[in-house]
Order: structure tokens, then sequence, then C-alpha cells
């Protein structure tokens, strides 16, 4: 008998979401009103993390992991990431200090990859 792992959520927070202005690059545009749920996932079947949350039945953020994106702590409670493949910027507003701890424990810029899974009932195979 075979196990299949589909994607394992690893670790979850509320934030409130923003995402960069595409048309000034400097100005956050909110996508909701309110807090919303974000996800750190790992597939091992595929060897890929993504960072999901979703607004009523929208995907706001669905962004591939891949090494070389930094999370940067912008404030004590405000963080963001480039993503690439997305063309945009996303930020995340969190409730407290410890909230955004939780998503990076080091200085000011963590790796987005470094994010490791607990409780994860599929192993990890390599790194990103």
């Amino acid at each position: 008998m075979s196990t299949i792992c589909l994607e394992q959520p690893i670790f979850s927070t509320r934030a409130h979401v923003f995402q960069i202005d595409p048309a000034t690059k400097r100005n956050w545009i909110p996508a909701s009103k309110h807090a919303l749920t974000v996800s750190y996932f790992y597939d091992a079947t595929r060897n890929v993390y993504r960072i999901i949350s979703v607004g009523g039945t929208k995907a706001i953020i669905n962004s591939t992991i891949t090494p070389n994106m930094t999370f940067t702590k912008t404030s004590q409670k405000f963080g963001q990431w480039a993503d690439s493949r997305a063309n945009t910027v996303y930020g995340l507003g969190f409730a407290s200090e410890q909230h955004l701890s939780q998503v990076g424990e080091g200085g000011r810029r963590e790796p987005l990859s470094s994010l490791t899974p607990r409780g994860n009932t599929c192993s990890i195979r390599g790194s990103l």
C-alpha cells in the first residue's frame, strides 16, 4: 500500500493582505477590508512551497516560493515579498509583532523557503 501525499499546510496566520499598486509601485492596495487567513503549504510530490490566501472565492495570494524570494520586515507589524511570477509585491500587515515573528524568526530579511514543516505527515526530500 502506498501513501499519497497531497499539498500539506505547514503554517497559517491571519493578516491584512496588500498588493503594491502596479501604476505607482509605491502605494499599497488592500486586498480586503478585513484580515484574511494566509497559509504556507508544502507539496511533497513536486517539492514546492506556496503561500495562499483566499478572500471569499477569490485567490488573493497564490505565490510559489522560489529559493531567492525574501520576506522583508519593513516595520514591527508589516512584511513584504516580491513575486516575479505574479509580477507583484505582496504585503502582510499583522495585529502584533508576535504574529509577524511567526513568519520569520531572524532579522529583517528571511528567505521564504526557510520556514520548515511542522506536523507534516509527508517527508521532505531535498531543500529549496
